[in-house]
């Protein structure tokens, strides 16, 4: 695709794509972030059938960038889309733990809560940076080689579960509260699914959170304490966000 991402432009291309061999099409595969899903999914939900036969169409849609917001994926299931979380990072050439089991070869381990990937995926380094590098990738006493990707999660040993990034914690009233594991509670909300949390301080408790929202929800009377009561059932009370800052749009960048 060339330009802006459109619902129309993703589905003329999908159409382009269809091919057959010996009277059998041959299945097809994309990749999206979740942004431009959720465009597409915007436009077949209002009666558009090519995004949605487009959607539906592909064998897989990997879903990569961020977080799959849960709603998110169930506004594309309930389209018949078939999507694939990806992750990984242009250290690791891409997506290498698929729905979050890791490719062949692509080894993980969690260390000091930190998630390390290992594997021939892995890039060399960081170009005419040793010092970056060096701090990046690291050895084990064995000498395998580990990527800290700055996620923090869990790895039962089959399946990778990340819940947040290590710097994106913030310290309220002596409590770490992982902001990305508070946006990813917000999200379940009806009409908070794009909102963002961000941190700010706070007199009483050091720090604490607000959630950033743009649309007609976040206008609602009964919204703060939905969004209040949500976290604290998950989380716990001390990571309710402070309140609801209602913007016109989210700032985006242009990719």
């Amino acid at each position: 695709l060339a330009g802006a991402f459109s619902a129309r432009a993703f589905s003329a291309a999908a159409a382009a794509m269809a091919s057959s061999e010996g009277g059998a099409r041959v299945s097809t595969c994309t990749s999206l972030v979740p942004a431009q899903l959720s465009t597409v999914l915007d436009a077949a939900e209002g009666g558009d059938s090519d995004a949605a036969r487009a959607l539906a169409g592909f064998e897989a849609i990997l879903v990569g960038g961020q977080a799959l917001a849960p709603a998110l994926a169930a506004r594309a299931r309930a389209v018949g889309a078939r999507i694939v979380r990806t992750y990984g990072s242009s250290e690791t050439a891409g997506g290498c733990v698929y729905d979050g089991i890791p490719l062949r070869g692509v080894g993980v381990r969690i260390h000091d809560g930190e998630v390390q990937l290992s594997g021939p995926t892995l890039a060399d380094g960081y170009l005419g940076d040793p010092d970056r590098t060096h701090a990046v990738f690291v050895h084990d006493e064995t000498g395998t080689r580990w990527y800290r990707t700055g996620d923090v999660g869990t790895f039962d040993g089959d399946r990778v579960t990340v819940t947040g990034r290590a710097d994106n914690v913030i310290i309220s009233g002596g409590i770490n509260i992982s902001l990305d594991r508070v946006e990813r509670i917000v999200r379940t909300v009806a009409g908070f699914e794009s909102a963002v949390v961000v941190p700010v301080p706070d007199e009483r408790w050091g720090q604490a959170s607000v959630v950033v929202a743009a649309g007609g929800a976040a206008g609602r009377p009964d919204a703060e304490a939905a969004i209040r009561a949500a976290v604290a059932e998950a989380l716990g009370t001390p990571a309710r966000p402070r309140g609801i800052l209602a913007v016109d749009e989210i700032p985006l960048l242009a990719s």
